[in-house]
């Protein structure tokens, strides 16, 4: 299906969309995805410390990833 963009090359699909709107209870994933986003901070900041490019790739894509379901979360 085709890909809605929001700001700054986040991209959305449909299936995201349908599946966000599906959460019965965002009020409840919202904080959890908050300590997970805090979580992959800190792991990012060790990798960085350990100059470890590897880690910190797989660092920021998981990131990427909080951050579009916490954009989705926040707008419904």
């Amino acid at each position: 299906m085709g890909r809605y963009k929001r700001e700054k090359g986040c991209s959305v699909t449909v299936e995201e969309v349908i599946r966000a709107f599906k959460c019965r209870e965002p009020e409840k994933r919202i904080p959890v995805l908050r300590m997970e986003l805090d979580y992959e901070l800190a792991l990012l900041h060790e990798a960085m410390v350990e100059n470890d490019p590897h880690r910190i790739d797989q660092c920021k894509a998981r990131l990427r990833e909080l951050r579009r379901e916490m954009m989705m979360l926040e707008a419904l």
